[in-house]
């Protein structure tokens, strides 16, 4: 059986409800999915909602609800949106699924068997509106780069060698230059990886929400190590038959989550399972107000 063409937005964060960048990326991906079955082609279009995270745990208590009847209110949002808008996908898969949680813990595991995950001790800044640590040098007035509010933490945590591939990541993207576009932001995830990948911390203390890990349920599976997992599970993976979607032929997304993190970290996951790379990532830009105020869920716009 020929392998069918599978192509994905990101998951979007539930914690608040859809808005006109989310409807574009999914434009395009729907718009891609019609022209290639008007060819002949079998298309599988991913899309679905992450779930999982502090942000999404603060949102619901601020919304006076449980987690789950959180998720499960805003997830619902998001499908009814894209069915209003008449988007033809084909899977919506959730963080929160029995699925989803076995591909991640599967990989967390395969990692940690090969060596590529360890014990360590993180202390340093965390951006809870971004899900991302922040160092030190990168602090704007006391706050992200983004300007969001940091807290610091301090625990003990299992990382991931992500400087470990930094050389294997910049040879692939010299081998195969249609893995990353357009080409602008090509370069900065070249220009970005050459600066020195540092180990990531991908795991937290468990608040009661989220993904434990394997055997130690005091700690959860950080929130994007977790959700990029999602494509994977969504084939299937690891159970037989996976391979009739994967390797991915392409990821779409906004630019703010390209370069870090489907760009870098992403393969670099694969690469350490020993799993094939996505195809294609592509990268669009943001709709933007005024004088390029950017739309957002954080800026209420």
């Amino acid at each position: 059986m020929p392998k069918r063409y599978y192509l994905t937005t990101p998951i979007y964060y539930v914690n608040s409800v859809p808005h006109a960048g989310h409807a574009l990326t999914m434009m395009v991906c729907d718009a891609t999915k019609r022209h290639r079955e008007l060819r002949g082609e079998e298309v599988v279009f991913l899309t679905g909602t992450d779930e999982n995270g502090t942000k999404v745990a603060e949102a619901a208590a601020a919304a006076g609800e449980t987690p789950q009847a959180f998720t499960d209110r805003i997830s619902q949002a998001f499908v009814e949106a894209w069915r209003k808008l008449d988007f033809q996908y084909d899977d919506f898969i959730r963080t929160t699924e029995p699925r989803h949680h076995a591909a991640v813990q599967r990989l967390f595991d395969i990692l940690r068997e090969k060596g590529h995950v360890y014990m360590g001790s993180y202390e340093g800044w965390y951006d809870v509106s971004a899900e991302t640590f922040v160092r030190e040098a990168d602090l704007v007035d006391g706050k992200s780069p983004d300007g969001n509010e940091v807290r610091w933490v301090s625990e003990e945590n299992y990382f991931f060698r992500l400087s470990a591939f930094g050389d294997p990541l910049l040879a692939h993207i010299e081998q195969n230059p249609e893995f990353l576009q357009p080409e602008g932001r090509r370069n900065e995830v070249i220009s970005f990886i050459k600066q020195g990948l540092r180990d990531m911390c991908i795991t937290r203390a468990n608040p009661g929400w989220g993904i434990p890990v394997p055997g130690d349920d005091s700690r959860v599976i950080y929130v994007w190590f977790d959700a990029l997992i999602n494509y994977l599970a969504a084939t299937g993976w690891p159970e037989a038959g996976w391979e009739d979607l994967w390797p991915c032929d392409v990821h779409w997304m906004a630019k703010e989550i390209f370069t870090r993190f489907h760009a870098t970290l992403w393969p670099a996951m694969l690469m350490a399972a020993d799993l094939p790379l996505p195809r294609t990532v592509i990268a669009h830009g943001w709709f933007t107000f005024g004088e390029g105020g950017k739309m957002s869920k954080s800026k209420g716009n």
